[in-house]
């Protein structure tokens, strides 16, 4: 009895272990980054990409100017989670947010359009969300949050987080303990850890529903997530550039698993 006892246990984990191996890749639907004004074509690094799929996930990619309401929900039909990944700077006149920096470099308007339509609905659903730098401050706005349009015209003395040419600076942030952003970066406990960042504007505040997880060594805003039972997370800065092996790939094994 004992022997049939155990045999029937060793067959179901079998069995289940073979409806793990035949199940599906979660779907992540990837909002396209836009060429320039005229939209002639859209995709995304092949970075991005390459994440996903090592995290177990099959990425779609979203055209950039895919906006209307009837589009985008059809577009979520299928998938199973959504990634905003970096990008150009926010129009923040078309987002009722106040005048453009000069300086700014803007996301092109079917596009922006288009990702304030894929987040919002995103959030609706319940889908995990993952965004990425301009993805990041994307999802504040939406929840509510507020943006610095300029570093450091923003916020004075604050160090600079995009080299010449737009290039990448690496940089140390701090991460609050006990959130999904420090779990999946393998530090419930919060601590310190090396990150690669390029941009000049950052969220300067959360909305309703939104906490900080992470901050540098100015206090600027580096991460942020819902605090619903939902998966969305953001963060500032470039997991997708991190160097093989780095914890920074924890935060793509997260979003899978949430899809999952």
């Amino acid at each position: 009895m004992d022997d049939h006892v155990r045999l029937g246990a060793t067959g179901r984990l079998s069995r289940r272990l073979r409806r793990q191996r035949r199940r599906p890749r979660p779907v992540v639907m990837v909002a396209g980054i836009s060429d320039g004004e005229q939209q002639s074509s859209s995709g995304v690094p092949d970075r991005y990409v390459e994440a996903i799929l090592r995290a177990g996930g099959l990425p779609l990619i979203r055209p950039s100017g895919v906006a209307s309401p009837n589009l985008v929900s059809d577009l979520f039909k299928h998938a199973d989670a959504l990634l905003v990944p970096g990008g150009r700077d926010l129009d923040t006149e078309r987002l009722g947010l106040g005048p453009v920096h000069p300086k700014a470099r803007l996301t092109p308007a079917g596009q922006q359009d288009a990702d304030v339509a894929l987040v919002a609905g995103a959030i609706k659903r319940g889908l995990p969300v993952l965004g990425i730098c301009y993805g990041m401050q994307l999802l504040g706005v939406v929840g509510g949050g507020r943006l610095h349009q300029h570093l450091p015209d923003d916020a004075p003395g604050a160090v600079r987080h995009i080299g010449n040419g737009g290039g990448l600076v690496d940089h140390d942030v701090a991460l609050a303990e006990g959130t999904r952003t420090s779990a999946a970066l393998g530090l419930p406990d919060g601590g310190a850890t090396w990150v690669r960042s390029s941009h000049h504007q950052a969220l300067a505040g959360t909305g309703t529903g939104w906490v900080v997880t992470a901050k540098d060594s100015d206090g600027l805003i580096e991460g942020i997530e819902y605090t619903g039972r939902q998966f969305a997370i953001g963060v500032q800065w470039h997991p997708e550039r991190a160097k093989p092996g780095s914890c920074q790939y924890g935060l793509f094994d997260a979003l899978i698993a949430a899809a999952r």
